[in-house]
């Protein structure tokens, strides 16, 4: 290892307090969640404001956006977390069912919450006789706030990180799974794939759809901020699987890329596998809306 960065000195609990003899903690993980998904309200409330945006009125009245917000909250929750145990643990969670509710012990997929939002916009969308692709655009559009923050708490939570590499910007990260690479002497320095994603898929996607819906005016065709989404978070996860560390039940000796799909020479990881039919997804919105 040349050079590396070492690890912030952050705690994942913000603060901890205890109560008759229970410790309750307040951990970065869950704020990046509630801030994010707060930012979203006020970007989707700030766009419902103004009907200049949308061809025609806008899908719904602002009053009915905290209505619309439990769908999101419930699908993202519950969507994350059954598509972590399906997608990456099917196995284990099938013979330990108790434990699929217990989201305070860790594990959401990203495919999975985005599986659920699509659920709850469907489901509010016809019991509110609102257009779909409308609602679905303005979803779309107020989602990489909490990409962003959230991948932010992965890093300080010390899990997700990246491959081994040499690069003067790796991380030195403090756990020993992280340290824990054949073949490198001394401390192993990582990618921080963690900010990769932050940056890529919250901060430069999230200003790419603000200037398609404030600038190019993308809401008023319907489905093509939700492809460009689709399509622009699919395309970058797709990359930075590359230097992301897969996850350990995807490793072993026979396999130590981490590949869920092997084919020989070659091989997919679950991160690939799941964001190449969200990228034809986005694409074919993006193909149908432009042909509307």
């Amino acid at each position: 290892m040349l050079a590396a960065i070492p690890f912030p000195d952050i705690s994942p609990e913000i603060f901890s307090v205890t109560l008759f003899g229970a410790t309750f903690a307040l951990r970065w993980y869950a704020v990046s969640y509630i801030v994010g998904i707060a930012i979203g309200y006020r970007m989707i409330a700030g766009a419902l404001k103004r009907p200049a945006l949308w061809r025609g009125e806008p899908p719904i009245a602002p009053a009915r956006l905290e209505d619309y917000l439990t769908y999101i909250v419930i699908g993202v929750i519950v969507g994350g977390r059954l598509g972590y145990c399906l997608f990456y643990q099917p196995g284990y969670y099938l013979t330990h069912p108790l434990e699929i509710p217990a989201i305070w012990t860790g594990g959401m997929s990203f495919h999975g919450g985005f599986l659920g939002v699509v659920l709850a916009v469907i489901v509010f969308a016809r019991r509110n006789g609102v257009a779909l692709g409308s609602m679905a655009d303005v979803t779309a559009l107020a989602a990489t706030p909490a990409i962003l923050l959230v991948r932010i708490a992965n890093f300080i939570n010390d899990e997700l990180w990246g491959r081994p590499t040499d690069l003067p910007w790796g991380v030195v990260f403090p756990s020993s799974a992280a340290q824990d690479c054949a073949g490198v002497v001394g401390l192993c320095a990582r990618h921080p794939s963690q900010l990769y994603e932050s940056a890529l898929e919250g901060l430069v996607l999230g200003a790419l759809l603000l200037f398609l819906v404030y600038r190019r005016g993308a809401l008023k065709f319907p489905w093509l901020t939700t492809g460009v989404f689709c399509a622009g978070y699919a395309l970058v996860r797709f990359m930075l699987e590359f230097v992301r560390q897969p996850d350990a039940q995807f490793r072993g000796t026979d396999n130590p890329l981490g590949w869920a799909l092997d084919f020989g020479d070659w091989g997919l990881t679950m991160g690939q596998c799941l964001s190449l039919p969200m990228f034809l997804f986005g694409v074919s919105l993006i193909v149908l809306s432009r042909r509307r």
